[in-house]
């Protein structure tokens, strides 16, 4: 179908990381299967008939990813369930909603994928980067998350994220890069003496061999990255996939073409930002001004 954006969403929920959950999104996959085959479509068929990616499809019904309500409505009707699987879209909004209390906001199936990853780029135009935050700026944006978080979800979250970080040990490395707005360099998120603590750790990660960091200046009159931020990686033997996260809700994109698109976007945003050198110096303008 043109002009519909194909997409994997995942709210943080896995079969590995279910608690229980995922035994319900295992049986509503069978059960999604089940009508498909008696409609006599195969998961390409169906998908492109509902507007989203084969990879959902199989994933949906493997269990592995959290079907959406309006993945579960679009179904229904092209097998003609009845409204069998309508019925169960609510219970399956309550299980995201269990997770969504117990996980952090970032999707659990790209952090296992980024884990895994040979190639990650990521622009951000309103925070660090969470693979080169430190503790202190992690547990200051949890802090002003609202509704607010209890100390022990704050907690069980920074540590998630700092666990992230081990990937930048190891060797060798992904090819890594960012580009982030300058913006995010001058707005003191936990007040200054962690914002420079945060500064300084960007200068230090940056001296890791292999890692490049780009500032998109505040002066430029051309920004390729003005729909948000994103990040791009390739699975080792795959083709590569994208991440967004908007207002803590979370897409992993699969489809190629939607991929190709942002990683095209990409290139544009690092043609656009100052160089690496000239962004290290940036910093360091910055962190003097103080």
């Amino acid at each position: 179908m043109s002009g519909v954006e194909k997409t994997v969403f995942d709210d943080g929920e896995t079969v590995e990381n279910s608690d229980g959950v995922g035994e319900f999104y295992s049986a509503v996959g069978k059960l999604i299967k089940l009508f498909r085959e008696r409609a006599g479509l195969t998961q390409r068929e169906m998908a492109v008939k509902i507007g989203y990616s084969e990879d959902q499809v199989g994933a949906v019904e493997r269990g592995m990813r959290t079907p959406r309500v309006e993945f579960l409505a679009a179904v229904d009707d092209v097998v003609k369930a009845g409204g069998a699987l309508k019925v169960v879209a609510e219970d399956v909004m309550k299980a995201k909603i269990r997770v969504s209390t117990r996980h952090p906001a970032f999707s659990k199936a790209f952090t296992s994928e980024e884990a895994k990853a040979i190639e990650i780029h990521e622009y951000n135009s309103l925070q660090i980067p969470g693979l080169l935050q430190t503790e202190g700026h992690a547990r200051a944006l949890y802090d002003m998350r609202r509704p607010w978080l209890s100390v022990e979800q704050i907690d069980e979250w920074v540590a998630a994220r700092m666990t992230r970080q081990k990937i930048l040990t190891k060797w060798p490395l992904p090819v890594m890069s960012w580009v982030i707005d300058e913006s995010i360099l001058r707005r003191p998120l936990g007040g200054w003496d962690v914002h420079q603590e945060q500064l300084r750790h960007l200068l230090k990660v940056a001296e890791i061999r292999g890692l490049e960091l780009q500032v998109m200046p505040l002066s430029r009159t051309e920004n390729a990255g003005m729909g948000g931020s994103f990040t791009v990686l390739t699975p080792p033997g795959r083709l590569p996939i994208a991440y967004v996260e908007v207002q803590h809700v979370n897409r992993l994109i699969t489809d190629p073409e939607e991929v190709r698109k942002m990683a095209a976007r990409y290139g544009t945003l690092r043609g656009q930002a100052l160089t690496m050198r000239e962004s290290l110096a940036l910093i360091e303008m910055i962190l003097g001004e103080r």
